[in-house]
């Protein structure tokens, strides 16, 4: 998970800054193929685009950078208790290449929380990260294992263009040395359940 000096890798160095990072996260609604997203920084440049494809029995999106190459590939796990989803290297999902997954964190509860486990954590018994949310989940904040490290912040933008066409906007800022593009598939995946209305009893 951890590569030099501390930095917090889970895709690749690469999505490692050392400065802390601000991007933007665009929901993009496709009326006739589904949603998708586009992730900028601050100066407006195109870090990722996110497509959603979708299948009969799950949802699969695939990330790609800036060069349009498949960085990741996130496949949602259906007839689970617990909302679970998978990343994957690249655009494959062979168990081989499987990153991390992410779950709820309990079956039955008021916020949307996530726990999120590293392929090597076979026994699952403590998470490597977890997602907590706000009351209505305009927020998020990111930690590292249980403890109360902050490794990134999540808010939820309300527009019009939000509440009447799904057009959600979200404001990421990631902590340095931290891998940007691993928050970023986090946050795609928590909007996920959310807007299926899993994983929080408040949403049947």
């Amino acid at each position: 998970m951890e590569g030099d000096n501390n930095k917090t890798i889970v895709i690749g160095p690469q999505f490692c800054s050392p400065q802390p990072l601000q991007l933007f996260i665009n929901k993009k609604i496709y009326f006739f193929s589904g949603h998708g997203y586009e992730v900028k920084d601050d100066n407006g440049n195109m870090v990722f685009t996110i497509e959603n494809l979708l299948g009969f029995f799950r949802r699969k999106l695939i990330i790609f950078d800036a060069a349009n190459v498949p960085i990741l590939t996130l496949k949602s796990k259906h007839f689970t208790w617990h909302s679970r989803w998978e990343c994957f290297k690249g655009d494959s999902t062979d168990e081989k290449d499987l990153i991390f997954s992410a779950k709820n964190s309990s079956m039955f509860q008021f916020r949307r929380n996530l726990d999120i486990f590293l392929a090597n954590n076979i026994s699952q018994q403590v998470c490597d990260f977890r997602m907590k949310t706000s009351y209505r989940e305009s927020n998020c904040d990111i930690f590292a294992r249980q403890s109360s490290t902050l490794i990134a912040q999540m808010d939820k933008k309300y527009t019009t263009g939000s509440v009447f066409l799904g057009r959600d906007k979200y404001m990421v800022k990631v902590n340095s040395d931290v891998d940007h593009a691993f928050i970023v598939s986090l946050i795609v995946i928590l909007e996920e359940i959310a807007s299926s209305g899993q994983g929080s009893s408040t949403h049947p």
